[in-house]
């Protein structure tokens, strides 16, 4: 990876019962599993080595949590802008029981009634674009599945739908930088579970 930009990490979040049962976890606030605070504990090992300088992390506890575990609780600033897509009325619902209802939908094309769209999650993730601009030295942000790719196509200016394209597992680190050569915003490294391997 680039030495001479800062690097931007994404963090997400660890486990959740949720994440494991497939359930969508939006603004449900609900804890790690065990296996998720194991899973954080390494990510956090990770990062320690990287020269973070700032932290951003979503108000919701199984980031800030993860962000705790990975030892930057006492510097992190709590973005409300980070939290998951608010899915309304398919919270806690599987997608397999959303297209029960509505047998061709997707997330990043319908959004989700009484919730967000994918132009809503847009306008957050481009305040968080802004904020990241601004920041000088390493930086890390512990945020949700769905959030990030949004964040992570703004980040490079593509389509934010093409975000559907980009899976993203519990505890995984991501990096996003700017290309010192030509100057373009890029993703240096995309779902990155090394840290996980037994």
């Amino acid at each position: 990876m680039s030495e001479q930009s800062p690097l931007i990490g994404l963090a997400r979040h660890g486990q959740t019962a949720w994440s494991l049962s497939g359930q969508h976890t939006g603004r449900t606030d609900i804890p790690l599993t065990p296996a998720g605070e194991q899973a954080a504990a390494k990510l956090g090992g990770r990062l320690r080595s990287l020269g973070i300088t700032t932290v951003f992390t979503s108000p919701l506890q199984r980031a800030k949590k993860t962000c705790e575990i990975c030892g930057f609780g006492a510097i992190a600033a709590v973005i409300d802008d980070l939290q998951e897509w608010n899915y309304g009325e398919y919270e806690g619902l599987r997608s397999a029981e959303i297209r029960a209802r509505r047998s061709d939908w997707r997330i990043f094309r319908d959004g989700c009634p009484g919730g967000e769209h994918l132009e809503d999650v847009v306008v957050r993730a481009d305040r968080v674009v802004a904020l990241l601009k601004s920041v000088r030295g390493n930086a890390v942000v512990f945020s949700h599945g769905h959030f990030l790719r949004v964040l992570m196509a703004r980040w490079v200016g593509i389509a934010p739908d093409t975000g559907a394209h980009f899976s993203l597992d519990p505890a995984s680190l991501s990096f996003l930088s700017i290309d010192p050569h030509s100057g373009d915003p890029v993703v240096e490294r995309w779902n990155d579970v090394a840290h996980l391997s037994p």
